[in-house]
């Protein structure tokens, strides 16, 4: 039997507005009202019970309603009361109980199935002018004190909208003093809706919170257990669950898609479907409603007229769509709720680029067209051109592209675009030659560089929000390459929140280990590999995992690309005589129990990192060298203290990226025993070229085997490896998005003797192997037998 109630005497007022103030024809304030109302719908759907929605949420529904106490009431099971829960602190739930009858307001509510709103409890000619009149209770207040004025109790229907009874609603004393308003009263019945669908989900034990995500699990997508992370995430942060599995557990809106396809039994429109603005159809249609209804007519078809909705539950029952189009056949498309303000941000922005394809940019560019190249700057300022790079960082940034690469060729040529997604380069599109000047210009001006300057390489930053909607930032170099022309690439640096560590793909071991080296008090923590390997975002997902108030966290980066509330970011100008070294002189002087410097570029920086670490605090950087123990032989090279080294060191972490295998479309099948035999040469060669290790015999490749069918097969002893196909989703190429491979060092005693010896690489590779450690090679081939990647990605980053 699930039930609830609460008190909310001391609710914040953040969320509050003055309800009394507002007029119903007043729609600016009414709709801060409704999107206030839309955000505790949506915490609702995401709850597990009714005892949830009293601990986390009820003290917000009395803010935006403007009300001293607010009171879910649940039917009983024999059906003759209804039963609320009162919270009692840390000891739990009392109930409290009421007759479904005229003996109260909310069993009024109840039996009448009925909206009841008293101005005044204990005015007898207001409760008489009912049929049948109410009745009010004093009990409560003469044994409480509390003083009741105003009730607005609704009755909570069944999902349907028209069915049985299953609750009541209701809230007492207005705070301002005044009668619940019409709006209020308005929007207490919308939640009482939505109160309905949740109560009779949690009641018949069914639809969970999550549910609509399972498709994900059943893809292998994610993992219940990350399911239930991202519900638990998104409750406790009061977010959308979307949000989380996009920003979180990098599952592409895509995915999410086609699960609240599958889950709803409608097509998913994607960002990427072909569709003409329908100019008719937005005639009369304000964004802020649209936005705060959340649907919005795309287009009309031989099948009706196309609504889009990221909730076409909520939509279709309520009928408010039908209202507005009574004569119109209508047809359902889902989306994700961010890809539906993307719609709408495209379909009601005075700046259409986005939802033009380059191809009809380009359209315009003639070969033949002239433009007076003594001009660049006017050219570079033509509307034609700001819409052009404005549409390719656009597409970069919506596409996960990590760096765009802008590359003319003397003559009548044309200048070719590339994105450098996934770590590969693929063709985006060409610009005629008479453009490429301008083109160049035009990026020059958005980062403040010198336009006359061609002869000398040009670095600078834009900041894309000045000149589009998203909020991003571009790393440029400009380099002067043969036939007079200039090269540019720009790095792609999206401000986004850190991914937690167990989302990062590492080995249980690996894991486990990680988790105990990071919450030292003091010592050296690297991670090493090459650019782009990844090294960033893993030491974020480090600070983000130890990020808690009793620490004090000094981060100093060159760019500051993830973005962490706690963490004091320092953006590294070397221009400005701002280096790694004099940020973590700073540091020490701030009192800091953490610091992350980006990267070890130098010996005194170096010294320093050791330094701070030897002296209580706890260190991370980065090192651009190709395994963990060769990060210990450069930096002993680079001069550093064999013995205050090996002291401080704590652990390092080599990562590579290897590609992912398309969820979509990677083919399955069964392992053979050649299979399985050259991936355990490969597995064996990588001791053997290491650290020298030669037992190769038989009882070992053998023992070796079983290990892998207990880890990696089914119950028939056989292991499953996948294949890259191919398809829409991936683009054709088999793979989408990244994993990581990973080498994990542990300061152990036997290491710093090697260190204070400065023994060979391979010694300390051997030390590590016979501690546990997995080469880079060896992880990536668990990751191919568990059907992740295959050995082809492996062996294009492992190269050792």
């Amino acid at each position: 039997m699930l039930t609830s109630s609460t008190e909310s005497g001391n609710c914040e007022h953040d969320m509050a507005i003055d309800m009394h103030d507002v007029e119903i024809n007043d729609v600016g304030r009414k709709l801060i009202f409704l999107k206030k109302l839309q955000a505790i719908t949506q915490r609702i759907l995401s709850a597990s019970n009714v005892e949830e929605v009293i601990s986390k949420i009820s003290e917000d529904i009395c803010d935006v309603f403007e009300a001293e106490r607010f009171t879910i009431y649940t039917l009983a099971e024999d059906g003759s009361a209804i039963v609320s829960k009162l919270k009692t602190g840390l000891q739990g739930f009392r109930d409290i109980k009421l007759r479904k009858n005229d003996a109260s307001i909310a069993g009024y509510a109840a039996n009448h199935r009925k909206a009841v709103n008293v101005s005044d409890v204990y005015d007898d000619d207001e409760l008489n002018r009912y049929e049948p009149p109410l009745t009010f209770s004093k009990s409560f207040d003469q044994r409480t004190g509390y003083h009741t004025r105003q009730v607005l109790a609704v009755p909570i229907l069944a999902a349907e909208g028209e069915g049985d009874l299953v609750g009541v609603l209701q809230l007492i004393n207005s705070r301002t003093g005044e009668p619940f308003c019409v709006l209020i009263e308005e929007g207490v019945v919308e939640l009482a809706k939505t109160l309905g669908v949740a109560l009779s989900a949690w009641h018949a034990g069914g639809l969970r919170a999550g549910a609509k995500y399972e498709h994900l699990v059943t893809e292998n997508i994610i993992s219940v257990g990350e399911l239930e992370l991202a519900l638990r995430t998104a409750r406790r942060k009061a977010v959308l669950i979307e949000d989380v599995l996009i920003d979180e557990l990098q599952v592409s809106p895509a995915a999410i898609g086609e699960a609240l396809s599958a889950f709803h039994g409608l097509p998913y429109i994607s960002l990427s479907y072909n569709f003409v603005k329908p100019q008719l159809l937005f005639k009369n249609l304000k964004r802020d409603y649209v936005e705060t209804n959340q649907w919005l007519p795309l287009q009309d078809g031989p099948e009706g007229r196309l609504i889009l909705t990221p909730d076409p539950e909520r939509i279709q029952s309520s009928r408010l769509v039908e209202n507005i189009y009574p004569m119109v056949k209508l047809n359902y498309g889902v989306t994700t709720h961010r890809e539906f303000f993307q719609f709408v941000e495209l379909l009601f922005s005075n700046n259409q680029i986005a939802a033009t394809s380059i191809g009809e940019l380009l359209s315009g560019m003639k070969e033949e067209d002239s433009i007076s190249l003594a001009d660049e700057a006017c050219a570079a300022s033509d509307n034609e051109m700001v819409k052009l790079v404005n549409k390719v960082i656009e597409d970069a940034f919506r596409q996960g592209v990590s760096d765009i690469h802008i590359e003319p060729y003397p003559g009548r040529q044309k200048t070719r675009i590339r994105f450098r997604k996934d770590g590969t380069l693929v063709p985006y599109t060409e610009v005629p030659s008479i453009y490429r000047n301008a083109l160049v210009a035009r990026i020059k001006i958005m980062c403040d560089m010198d336009i006359s300057e061609k002869r000398r390489p040009q670095d600078g930053k834009i900041q894309f929000k000045k000149f589009g909607p998203h909020d991003i930032e571009l790393r440029v170099e400009t380099i002067p390459s043969a036939g007079g022309v200039e090269d540019v690439v720009m790095r792609v640096l999206s401000h986004s929140e850190p991914v937690q560590i167990n989302q990062l793909g590492l080995s249980p071991r690996n894991y486990e280990l990680l988790q105990s080296l990071i919450v030292k008090a003091n010592g050296l923590f690297l991670v090493c590999g090459p650019t782009g390997a990844g090294k960033t975002t893993t030491l974020h997902s480090v600070l983000g995992h130890i990020n808690t108030p009793a620490n004090k966290i000094w981060t100093a980066e060159d760019p500051v690309e993830i973005t962490q509330k706690g963490l004091r970011q320092v953006q590294v100008n070397p221009k400005a005589g701002l280096t790694f070294a004099t940020a973590m002189k700073a540091f020490l002087r701030a009192d800091p129990d953490v610091i992350m410097v980006g990267e070890m570029r130098d010996k005194e920086t170096a010294s320093m990192g050791i330094e701070a670490s030897l002296t209580g605090h706890l260190v991370f950087s980065t090192l651009h060298t190709n395994s963990a123990p060769e990060s210990i032989v450069r930096l002993l090279e680079m001069g550093m203290d064999p013995f205050n080294f090996a002291d401080a060191l704590i652990g390092i972490l080599a990562q590579r990226l290897a590609k992912r295998l398309c969820v979509k479309c990677k083919q399955p099948h069964q392992a053979s025993k050649e299979d399985l035999e050259l991936l355990m040469d490969e597995y064996v060669m990588e001791l053997q070229n290491t650290i020298g290790w030669r037992d190769n015999s038989r009882e070992a490749r053998a023992q070796l085997h079983k290990d892998w069918i207990k880890m990696f097969g089914n119950n028939n002893g056989e292991i499953t490896l996948y294949k890259a196909v191919g398809c829409k989703a991936c683009d054709s190429l088999g793979y989408r998005g990244r994993i990581g491979l990973h080498e994990l060092l542990s300061g152990t005693d036997a290491l710093r003797k090697l260190i204070h010896e400065r023994a060979p690489a391979t010694q300390m590779f051997t030390a590590a192997v016979q501690d546990g450690m997995r080469t880079l090679k060896q992880d990536g081939i668990e990751k191919v037998l568990k059907g992740i990647t295959d050995i082809g990605q492996v062996h294009a980053v492992c190269t050792r």
